[in-house]
């Protein structure tokens, strides 16, 4: 079931996000994200007061993925050449998902994007953003797969706070 976040789910949401920190610390990392840094619960807790943090519960009420989506483009947005000519109040932005590495690959990811997608044509917006490194193949697999196209490769701080100089931003028309 995907629904909004509550306070209530911040903590779960941060053990997600340490989830993925140890499973990219002894498997290898598709992300740029570093502990302490990106995503942190801050991160979450901003998205919360945003109104833009939903989660994945199964049956029992536990989060297994959190996504990050709502109108604020990061400032690097504004040089890129997207492929629509929306205005900012017709864009919503995908900011982050995290599905927890255990269950990569069910179908998880795609169905919060796709709530995302949903969501913000509900909201009247045209199009939705993202951007995401462009080493992260499975999340670049996910967005190409659900019609996002790419309409640039250049230069990103992730999070605010991570330089990554080879990072891909998509778009999707709704």
């Amino acid at each position: 079931m995907i629904r909004t976040a509550t306070a209530a789910d911040l903590d779960a949401i941060d053990a997600l996000y340490q989830a993925h920190f140890e499973h990219e610390r002894i498997h290898g990392a598709y992300t740029v994200f570093e502990a302490g840094v990106y995503p942190t619960r801050a991160h979450a807790e901003a998205a919360l007061q945003a109104q833009g943090l939903y989660v994945y519960a199964d049956a029992n009420g536990q989060v297994l993925a959190s996504l990050i989506i709502h109108a604020a483009q990061p400032a690097e947005y504004q040089h890129i050449a997207w492929p629509s000519a929306a205005a900012a109040a017709e864009v919503w932005v995908l900011h982050l998902l995290m599905v927890h590495p255990s269950l990569a690959g069910q179908g998880i990811g795609a169905s919060l994007v796709r709530f995302g997608l949903d969501l913000a044509a509900k909201r009247g917006c045209t199009v939705v953003r993202l951007d995401t490194g462009a080493q992260n193949l499975p999340a670049v697999a996910l967005y190409r797969k659900l019609g996002f196209e790419l309409a640039a490769q250049t230069d990103m701080q992730v999070g605010g706070a991570i330089a990554h100089r080879d990072h891909l931003f998509f778009e999707k028309t709704l």
